[in-house]
């Protein structure tokens, strides 16, 4: 199928109406990370269905309508999809179970040339069943096979610039070796994280992390370093992809400031390489910082 970036703008997605349960929640802070140490009582509300909480990024992963890009009538040549960026503000903090209804459209594509790609902007809200905004997801594609279309270049959005000097705050958790196994349950199948051939067809010599996996360990980092484990402190994270982590190394989150508006970013420590970079987080000061 010939690539049409006009047809894809005007591309019509069905809301999707989303049911998930404690379970959903408890499984998508598995593939986090969260409960390695089953022993801490600060992790165990995300991982367990007593007082349970949701962490914030799930809202990512809800009302999703599915790797659409692989789809035939894309022209999208999906093996070389990259993401490049994603932001998820909540509106109200997310519960650990219920229904909403994701909306999904193409917000602009730019044309980066045929050495880079197009770049996909999608914008999806979720809403309760009666109309209630809950969160704004965005996020940023790089189409990497499908630059120079004749479209226009840009310029894309600024980047959040950090802070010079040393961060506030870090953060060092780890990754399992399966990991991408285990996060890719809460709905993100693209082969990439999973088989290694496509892993190579797509220029990795093995399977990467999930971005989205890489963002909510951020969060987590977040959460602990600031928040005091309180998501409903956490209203907005915005970050942008800038190198992929692989399954089992150890990230870094470096964080500049404590409340208000906080820049942060993301490294694969082992390789010292910024795999996160140009964060920001807006956090409610309410109730103090915890560590």
């Amino acid at each position: 199928m010939t690539f049409d970036p006009d047809k894809l703008l005007h591309r019509h997605f069905e809301p999707v109406r989303q049911t998930y349960t404690s379970k959903d929640s408890i499984l998508y802070a598995l593939g986090l990370g969260l409960g390695r140490d089953p022993l801490d009582a600060r992790e165990l509300p995300f991982v367990y269905e007593e007082r349970q909480l949701a962490v914030p990024t799930q809202a990512a992963v809800l009302g999703y309508p599915g790797f659409w890009m692989k789809e035939p009538d894309t022209g999208i040549d999906w093996r070389k999809v990259l993401h490049a960026s994603q932001s998820v503000q909540l509106h109200r903090p997310l519960a650990p179970a219920g229904t909403v209804i994701g909306r999904t459209r193409v917000r602009n594509i730019l044309d980066k040339g045929p050495d880079v790609g197009a770049l996909f902007f999608v914008e999806r809200t979720l809403e309760t069943p009666d109309g209630e905004l809950l969160a704004t997801v965005e996020q940023a594609v790089m189409a990497r096979g499908n630059g120079g279309f004749g479209g226009q270049s840009g310029p894309s959005p600024a980047a959040v610039r950090l802070p010079d000097g040393a961060p506030d705050h870090v953060c060092e958790l780890p990754t399992l070796a399966g990991q991408a196994l285990l996060y890719r349950l809460s709905g993100d199948l693209n082969p990439l994280h999973a088989d290694p051939e496509v892993a190579r067809s797509g220029g990795f010599d093995r399977p990467i992390l999930h971005g989205l996996c890489t963002y909510g360990i951020a969060c987590h980092a977040l959460l602990r370093m600031l928040c005091g484990y309180d998501p409903a402190r956490l209203k907005r994270i915005d970050v942008r992809f800038s190198a992929p982590v692989y399954p089992g190394e150890t990230i870094r989150v470096e964080a500049w400031g404590s409340s208000g508006e906080v820049r942060f970013r993301a490294i694969a420590l082992e390789r010292e390489k910024v795999v996160l970079n140009n964060g920001l987080a807006v956090i409610d000061a309410a109730g103090g910082a915890g560590a």
